[in-house]
């Protein structure tokens, strides 16, 4: 199997047919051998019901589960991807916040042995924001970009930590993903520092972007998580 796309979910259930009806597009328009794995993060709406649902409407193979709680973005992308059986392993915010095409240049930077971890960013020459943040989130991202590189050590040439669409080989995804222990929304920042321990190479490309202001998952809904896991992080062994 070539491609397995991961969508972590939570409270989606407006949005996550959608997203599993382009997945599937995208798969079978590249003829690309995959599968689509949606974790839905203890919902508490009809999500995974939805999810179920696509199964008659699409040809892609899907799995789709279902965490007992709430347990947070970190941990909802890792079941995710510790389940997968793909040689590239993707996740991709619910909400089609980025079109799955934008794969096509990560998938390209790893099967021409570029790197070994293709992150998206919006940020870097070459982005196209169609619907940008508003000011307050702005300046959220912008803190969070501040404390990942100044405090955390992220290279500052990583520009998006926070960018929901990533693709991996599947070997450091199972590698960095096993060792994970943030569960919440800074997970991304553990692994890239995992990564560069570990001698992964990590690359980014330039995604086309919309703002989900629908979002479940934003600093500003849970900040005072987002600054522990931030501190947490920052004294935390990673090996």
């Amino acid at each position: 199997m070539k491609l397995s796309i991961i969508i972590p979910a939570y409270n989606e259930e407006k949005k996550i047919e959608k997203d599993i009806l382009l997945a599937d597009k995208f798969i079978l328009g590249q003829n690309l051998s995959g599968e689509i794995i949606v974790v839905d993060d203890g919902s508490s709406d009809a999500t995974f019901q939805k999810a179920n649902s696509t199964r008659e409407k699409i040809q892609t193979r899907i799995k789709v589960l279902k965490n007992k709680n709430n347990f947070g973005k970190g941990y909802t992308v890792k079941r995710g991807i510790l389940e997968a059986k793909g040689e590239y392993v993707a996740y991709c915010d619910a909400g089609s916040t980025v079109p799955f095409s934008n794969l096509l240049i990560g998938l390209n930077l790893l099967m021409n042995k570029e790197c070994d971890i293709a992150h998206g960013s919006r940020l870097m020459p070459g982005s196209v924001i169609r619907v940008s943040q508003e000011k307050d989130r702005k300046f959220s991202s912008s803190v969070i970009r501040f404390l990942v590189t100044k405090f955390l050590g992220v290279p500052i040439s990583l520009t998006d930590t926070q960018c929901g669409f990533k693709i991996y080989k599947s070997e450091a995804a199972k590698e960095l993903f096993s060792k994970l222990r943030t569960n919440g929304f800074m997970f991304e920042v553990e692994n890239i520092l995992r990564a560069i321990k570990r001698n992964y190479s990590v690359k980014e490309f330039p995604v086309e972007w919309s703002c989900d202001r629908d979002s479940r998952i934003t600093f500003l809904k849970t900040p005072w998580r987002v600054l522990f896991d931030i501190a947490r992080i920052k004294f935390m062994k990673i090996d």
